[in-house]
């Protein structure tokens, strides 16, 4: 690879000064608090369905083996379950993100970069 005496070009950014500006700003206070308000919950609630599964299924075999149709028993239907949950609240981010997080970020991102909103 051949060297150049050319400087690489100086960042064009926002200084420091302008993402501690934002920082402290009440719009980004309210981003966190809308994202832990939907992140935390949320996080805690699966936490809670994945460890109750994993307990029935140590603790509770019987009831986990229970017949539910044909050969599919309890523990199919809750492990499937799990799959559809992390769908559905896949989903459910994105849908809180479009409506209550994305308008407030876009906009501290144009008042950031300059940019007319």
């Amino acid at each position: 690879m051949a060297q150049t005496d050319n400087p690489p070009p100086e960042a064009t950014g926002p200084s420091a000064d302008e993402y501690e500006r934002v920082w402290a700003s009440p719009e980004f206070t309210e981003l966190r608090r809308r994202f832990r308000a939907f992140a935390f919950p949320m996080t805690a609630a699966f936490l809670a369905w994945y460890f109750l599964y994993v307990l029935l299924s140590t603790y509770a075999v019987d009831f986990m083996s229970t017949q539910v149709v044909g050969t599919i028993n309890v523990g199919i239907v809750l492990g499937l379950g799990q799959f559809v949950s992390t769908f559905l609240i896949t989903w459910l981010y994105i849908r809180h993100a479009d409506r209550s997080l994305d308008p407030i970020g876009t906009r501290l991102r144009h008042e950031l970069e300059g940019d007319d909103a």
